[in-house]
């Protein structure tokens, strides 16, 4: 099934991989708020649907995502208040999608074919995973405008070393895909024409495990990542025992001692 917006394609395999494809060419895949919108709006769904296994963020053209878009900051500052409650609202929007990203049960790859600046390299830094074409390039280039990317940087300062990420913000300088996988800001990079297919190969590994596993295991990375050491171990203990108590651990502890296939059950009741 494929359904087509103006600035959003989606389309969903067989196996539960939504695509979500930027369209929005006029504005080099800006994140306006449009297309926040309808990015936030995507994500909320595949969420809640038991169906979608995966999600990959993807774009048309030969920009991935160039950031919010200037136009419309611009505009705002005709506004009574200079545009103080526009922008407020804006960059609300902006942290409110890169959570619902990271606040997804369902794993996020972002596919990126082309340049990712200021909020499109947030973007990528917030996804899960990222893989990218060897001519993709990266930035925060807010400080060659005199923006600093304030909220871009505590994507990228969770992703990349203190040093790494400094470098970005303060120089606003592109870094190629090479470069973006070595300080860990992408998982790898590849031949252009081979983009699509690696990233549908790392989708359905994903896509054929226990969803309710996946889901449990996302969400406490990223939960025991803001604690301290020993409240991590106390909290991912809790984790693993809940986790056990699932039909779907009993299924795949038994599959893997009776050398066969899991057959996931994918339910959050406790196993009676």
């Amino acid at each position: 099934m494929t359904l087509k917006t103006e600035i959003l394609i989606q389309d969903k395999s067989s196996n539960g991989i939504l695509r979500l494809v930027m369209n929005d060419l006029a504005t080099r895949n800006s994140l306006s708020e449009n297309m926040m919108n309808s990015l936030i709006d995507s994500i909320d769904i595949a969420s809640k649907d038991k169906d979608t296994k995966v999600i990959v963020i993807a774009s048309t053209g030969n920009v991935f995502c160039s950031g919010h878009d200037l136009k419309e900051i611009n505009t705002a500052r005709n506004n009574d208040d200079q545009g103080n409650a526009y922008y407020d609202k804006l960059f609300k929007k902006c942290s409110t999608l890169m959570q619902a990203i990271i606040n997804c049960p369902k794993p996020v790859i972002a596919e990126i074919d082309g340049t990712a600046t200021a909020a499109g390299c947030q973007l990528v830094a917030s996804c899960d995973l990222a893989i990218a074409s060897n001519e993709s390039m990266f930035a925060t280039p807010g400080v060659n405008i005199g923006l600093f990317c304030s909220t871009p940087m505590v994507a990228l300062s969770r992703n990349v070393s203190n040093k790494n990420a400094m470098k970005m913000l303060l120089t606003g300088e592109m870094i190629t895909a090479k470069k973006a996988k070595k300080i860990g800001l992408i998982n790898t990079n590849v031949f252009k024409e081979d983009l699509k297919k690696e990233v549908l190969e790392l989708a359905s590994i994903i896509a054929s495990k226990s969803m309710m596993t996946i889901s449990t295991g996302k969400e406490a990375f990223y939960t025991q990542s803001q604690m301290t050491l020993s409240d991590a171990y106390l909290y991912t203990a809790d984790v693993m025992k809940e986790n056990l108590l699932r039909s779907d651990a009993k299924e795949g502890i038994s599959a893997f001692l009776e050398k066969r296939n899991p057959n996931w059950d994918g339910s959050e009741d406790l196993d009676s």
